[in-house]
């Protein structure tokens, strides 16, 4: 008697990965500045180690880009020398790569324990409303995508709401969502004063 399910492999019952592969989208190749910038990262680790610098590829790819195609996928893969599979299991597992257009600036409100407490779901609520997006959507004028994160570290400065990956703009309360928004459209990052965070 085994306590293992039967796997039906190879018959229509057997479940493949759900994930959606990424579009193709345009022809992607680095330019030749950041391709010189690739292969200086790479460059720091041993040759039969060159996949480790698959992540700051991506970085790269994904700075020209704005995004991380299937195209970008398989280039990086020849560049740095692995499987376009591998390129897209990192992809796929890390957050901070969006397989999509995204907006300008991308804002991922935290929901955990904390920042939810403090009322993040309803930060969340109202930029939904302002823009009249969803969460994973981009606003027509394509200034902002609205994604929600778990956390983001900053516990003690709740609710929390990361944009583009690098401010950490904390304490947003709501009622101060429209201001947040209004300044951000209209001078950037340079906005996010008072509780603010830069990653370095």
């Amino acid at each position: 008697m085994s306590f293992h399910p039967a796997i039906p492999y190879g018959t229509p019952a057997w479940h493949k990965s759900e994930r959606k592969l990424a579009e193709p989208g345009p022809p992607f190749e680095f330019t030749p500045e950041n391709r010189r910038h690739v292969e200086d990262h790479a460059s720091h680790y041993p040759a039969e180690r060159r996949k480790s610098a698959v992540i700051g590829a991506l970085y790269v790819a994904q700075a020209q880009q704005g995004y991380i195609s299937g195209n970008a996928m398989r280039h990086v893969a020849e560049v740095i020398g692995c499987s376009t599979a591998e390129v897209e299991d990192v992809v796929s597992y890390y957050v901070m790569f969006f397989t999509q257009p995204v907006g300008k600036y991308v804002l991922q409100v935290c929901r955990t324990l904390s920042c939810a407490l403090r009322g993040a779901g309803r930060v969340t609520e109202e930029i939904q409303k302002e823009l009249g997006i969803h969460v994973g959507e981009t606003d027509p004028t394509g200034t902002f995508t609205l994604m929600e994160m778990e956390c983001l570290g900053a516990c003690d400065r709740a609710p929390v709401v990361m944009v583009n990956n690098e401010h950490w703009h904390e304490c947003l309360q709501p009622g101060q969502v429209a201001e947040f928004l209004r300044a951000l459209r209209e001078r950037g990052v340079e906005s996010l004063g008072g509780c603010h965070h830069v990653r370095e």
